[in-house]
């Protein structure tokens, strides 16, 4: 009997370690991820926001920067258009033709319809003055200028040499129908033409003979 029960005793299991729940473990696991993550998340969220605010403080710089220079182009216009516009607004208009050197006519005036030539204007005789000069400057010699009845802007010259008349219009630069009457008399020598009764450059950018 003394055996047997010594026997039972040696053969008894030892006690097995009390294990940790599963619910616990999880539970304890998963609470030290969390924390984790929100901590992370905090972090990353304070840092976009200090973005955001040094890109909103660049944009209002940017904004006030932009304004000001506006302002500052605008006043800019605004100060040489009043300058444009006070600038020689107190000197007198001086009319074209006195500002062109007058030149006496030494050439022979008729007006054809009134034989004491009382009736011939300054402006008419400043006119064929400077006519006058604009031929003799391009190698003609004028002897005469005539003022045609009922025309009191139109004057005809005649040239030596020539068997027609030059007519011009006081309306007209003298220069500019002078160079016209030039041109339309050496396309005429080109082509064998010496007889003409007139040579009409009375319109601009036109010329007319006959």
């Amino acid at each position: 009997m003394g055996k047997k029960e010594r026997a039972e005793v040696v053969n008894e299991e030892p006690t097995p370690p009390k294990l940790v729940k599963r619910r616990e473990n999880r539970k304890s696991s998963f609470k030290l991820g969390r924390t984790i993550g929100e901590k992370r998340e905090k972090l990353e969220t304070a840092n976009e926001r200090q973005a955001a605010r040094k890109k909103d403080k660049k944009k209002k710089a940017l904004r006030v920067i932009a304004t000001i220079l506006g302002f500052l182009i605008l006043i800019a216009i605004l100060i040489v258009l009043f300058k444009n516009l006070t600038s020689g607004s107190d000197e007198p208009v001086i009319p074209e033709e006195e500002i062109s050197v007058d030149y006496e006519p030494t050439i022979e005036i008729i007006d054809a319809a009134d034989s004491s030539n009382k009736h011939i204007t300054a402006r008419m005789k400043r006119y064929i003055g400077r006519a006058e000069k604009d031929f003799r400057d391009l190698g003609y010699q004028p002897t005469k200028a005539v003022i045609p009845t009922n025309s009191i802007r139109e004057v005809d010259f005649y040239l030596e040499e020539k068997t027609g008349y030059i007519k011009l219009t006081i309306d007209r630069d003298s220069a500019i129908s002078v160079e016209d009457a030039d041109r339309m008399l050496r396309y005429l020598i080109e082509r064998g033409i010496e007889n003409f009764e007139y040579i009409d450059v009375r319109i601009d950018g036109k010329a007319y003979y006959k």
